[in-house]
């Protein structure tokens, strides 16, 4: 089958690529708004650009009903930082119920349960729960589309400070299965990285 996007509503578009792109990683972007206000939400449109300056980048969509932008979105323009945090298996019912569009006064720490704790270098408030976390500046922001529903936003920002729980580092690695993090796919779908496999690669070519 062949599919046009000039052709299909967005929404059809949207569905054939959070099909296709699988697993996501899921960033938990925590922000502060201009007024102090704590705003935290998923979003799995997410990947590390580079490592020198170790920069990442996710991006927030509009609002699929009319166009408008996101509260984290805003806030990071306001005040040109966010934490980024990694997702993990204990919290995920957790964080699904800050997916939903809430009022822009509405503090989804308090109604996912969850607990945010200060960060080191930035006003945006971290994640108690989450077991690797990222103080981030903003980079820059780059606008996609024509401003209507559908359209979005790329968020690049530098990573000016890692969190990383103690326990989740082991011979001086990230232990994947200790972090337990979970990826995005269609629906309400997630999956875990239970079912691994390697490929050892040549760090060079042959001559």
């Amino acid at each position: 089958m062949i599919f046009d996007p000039d052709t299909i509503p967005f929404k059809e578009t949207h569905k054939l690529m959070i099909g296709s792109i699988v697993p996501r990683p899921i960033a938990f972007v925590s922000t502060a708004s201009k007024d102090g206000k704590n705003n935290i939400a998923p979003f799995s449109y997410f990947n590390g650009v580079c490592s020198s300056p170790p920069t990442i980048m996710f991006a927030p969509a509009r609002r699929g009903w009319d166009g408008s932008e996101k509260d984290t979105l805003v806030n990071i323009r306001d005040t040109k930082e966010f934490a980024v945090n990694i997702v993990s298996e204990s919290f995920a019912e957790k964080m699904v119920k800050c997916s939903t569009d809430y009022e822009s006064d509405v503090d989804e720490f308090i109604v996912a349960g969850l607990s945010p704790l200060p960060s080191e270098k930035i006003i945006s408030p971290r994640l108690s729960e989450a077991k690797i976390s990222f103080e981030c500046k903003l980079n820059q922001i780059v606008n996609i589309g024509a401003g209507k529903a559908g359209s979005g936003f790329i968020v690049i920002g530098t990573i000016i400070l890692f969190h990383i729980d103690d326990n989740v580092i082991v011979d001086g690695k990230i232990d994947v299965e200790k972090l337990n993090p979970i990826g995005r796919l269609a629906g309400n779908w997630y999956t875990r990285p239970t079912d691994n496999f390697k490929i050892q690669r040549k760090i060079k070519p042959d001559k």
